[in-house]
């Protein structure tokens, strides 16, 4: 920290690259965090989220959704754990729907505008007597975030104090013409890969609603989305998905302090996801952007081992209560 404030995000030279900045954690972060309770908590369709307590007896808790394809002991979740834990927090990082090992028992399965299902793990977490909720996400956690403090608007919880999230893709549509281009194709065939064994054992179990034929042919996030996302969550199609479920349009509705920290060379953002106009942030919302930082990255060599997204995270924390 200097002066009380952190200074500008700025890596070595060697780490001035999206792509390097996104895939270095993944590959060399180790963390990991001692006295995890795990809960199954039931939801209203008879199926059920995953959930990890992180406990210390705090007054505060704060609440971090992974991104797209993560689960809750990843490396960047355990890190802002870790360090929310440090400054007095208790944490809770939950699992989406078929993440984290576990395949759901419903045929739908997670996307980025499933807000009941947030709704319910904050509800559980309001049933506790703490006097402090915060929320954070990654990427599709952090849309997923924004969103739902959006919808909640004016009748939000008084005791959900703010949130930050990071690497957002809150222009949906943008984010996956990003991800289609040949440049991005080692990103989205990782996402591709992981997807289809979800949906195979998903075909497995309901063979009349899903069929995973001809699913090596799909190349991008229109035709998996207009497959699989859209029809199995109630959409008409892909674009119809994305246009009610990308934050970007609901910002401003949100009444909680609450930061955006996108890199701008964060290889799965597009243009649109850089808002800066109060009309569309609205009051509550702040919007950083870095010059690095890449994909959930904001990779920093410290003694503590916090990384640059972790202090941020502290410092917007600490001046939001």
């Amino acid at each position: 920290m200097h002066n009380g404030k952190l200074k500008p995000y700025r890596p070595p030279v060697w780490l001035r690259n999206g792509h390097i900045q996104s895939v270095w954690p993944t590959l060399f972060r180790k963390v990991s965090l001692p006295g995890v309770e795990a809960e199954i908590l039931a939801t209203d369709d008879n199926d059920e989220l995953h959930l990890d307590w992180y406990r210390q007896g705090s007054d505060r808790l704060a609440i971090v959704s992974h991104g797209l394809e993560g689960h809750s002991r990843r490396p960047y979740v355990l890190g802002l754990a870790r360090a929310l834990m440090a400054d007095g927090w208790d944490v809770l990082a939950w699992n989406f729907r078929s993440c984290g090992g576990r395949m759901n028992h419903q045929p739908r399965f997670y996307h980025s505008g499933a807000t009941a299902d947030l709704n319910a793990v904050v509800g559980r977490a309001l049933s506790e007597a703490y006097d402090n909720v915060f929320l954070s996400g990654f990427s599709m956690g952090g849309n997923l975030t924004l969103l739902y403090l959006a919808e909640q608007g004016e009748r939000v919880n008084s005791r959900i104090s703010g949130a930050v999230t990071y690497s957002v893709p809150l222009d949906l549509a943008g984010s996956a013409d990003v991800l289609a281009l040949p440049s991005r194709r080692i990103y989205m065939q990782r996402f591709l890969n992981d997807l289809q064994v979800k949906m195979r054992e998903k075909s497995e179990k309901f063979p009349d609603l899903i069929d995973v034929s001809g699913f090596e042919r799909i190349r991008n996030f229109h035709e998996f989305d207009n497959r699989y996302t859209a029809p199995l969550h109630g959409f008409r199609d892909a674009n119809e998905y994305w246009e009610q479920c990308s934050a970007l349009f609901r910002l401003a509705d949100i009444r909680v302090p609450a930061l955006v920290v996108n890199a701008a060379d964060d290889p799965f953002l597009s243009a649109r996801c850089y808002p800066q106009s109060r009309r569309a942030l609205g009051h509550h919302v702040r919007m950083e952007v870095p010059d690095w930082g890449g994909h959930v990255g904001f990779v920093q060599h410290a003694r503590d081992g916090l990384y640059w997204s972790e202090r941020r995270a502290l410092g917007f924390v600490r001046q939001s209560l």
